[in-house]
């Protein structure tokens, strides 16, 4: 009678299935965790590094698995799919923050007003250098400073109503009244997109009975590229401001 060898189980195979999984229910929970405050955000980058080195390894992991079964055949074909699918999910978002951070420039703190940017909550100076300012321009050509035929009042009211609407954390209001020129600043704290990593905002109206100025800065508090977050942040408040006053005045607000 003839027998045939026993076809073996890949140990890889069961690796990155194992590996894929962890590094799945690891960044959940990581996410999870600092978006209800209950992880720093260093430590949070640190495990999210970490997310991305398992995910590659088993990915790795499955490659390997796949070739030694192609070869010499064997048992693991199951794991090896799951994992490699589980480790594609997981490397998803990674993937585009890579795509984000190649194609768009190098900066983590971007104003309207690059002369006289709004001021944060946390006084920090806004520190462009021409190059970087270059960069901007070039890159969010929409993130300019909005000018409209409204009294002073009247913007603040608008832009208020547009900043809560947010869901901005600790929203504070400063208030300047000069002889010439009346001001405020609104200040509150974001959270960038998909990672939920610290932004500081800054909001400044500034105008007369007759006209009114609108400035915004959103700087991101870790690493020296925001992926295009904040460009973002201000392209999309600014349209939500004039839509909210084309509705007021039932035309389309100059700019």
């Amino acid at each position: 009678m003839t027998e045939f060898p026993r076809q073996q189980t890949s140990m890889a195979a069961g690796w990155s299935r194992r590996m894929a999984a962890f590094s799945a229910v690891l960044l959940l929970t990581v996410w999870t965790g600092h978006h209800f405050g209950l992880v720093e955000t260093p430590a949070y980058l640190w495990v999210l590094a970490l997310v991305a080195l398992l995910a590659a390894l088993a990915l790795l992991f499955s490659g390997w698995a796949f070739a030694r079964l192609w070869s010499f055949g064997g048992h693991g074909g199951r794991d090896l799919s799951v994992g490699a699918l589980i480790a594609l999910l997981v490397l998803t978002p990674y993937a585009g923050a890579s795509y984000r951070a190649l194609t768009l420039p190098p900066l983590h703190d971007i104003s309207t007003d690059l002369d006289t940017a709004p001021a944060l909550a946390d006084g920090r100076s806004f520190e462009a250098t021409p190059g970087e300012q270059r960069l901007q321009m070039e890159a969010y050509p929409l993130a300019n400073s909005h000018h409209y035929s409204l009294p002073y009042t009247e913007a603040v009211s608008i832009v208020r109503n547009v900043f809560e609407q947010q869901g901005w954390a600790d929203m504070v209001v400063t208030e300047l009244d000069d002889a010439e020129l009346r001001e405020t600043l609104l200040t509150a704290s974001a959270t960038s997109f998909i990672l939920k990593l610290p932004v500081d905002v800054g909001v400044r109206i500034t105008g007369d009975e007759e006209t009114s100025l609108v400035d915004m800065r959103s700087a991101s508090r870790y690493g020296r590229h925001d992926l295009g977050d904040n460009g973002d942040r201000i392209v999309g408040f600014l349209e939500e401001i004039e839509q909210a006053v084309a509705g007021l005045s039932g035309i389309a607000p100059g700019q």
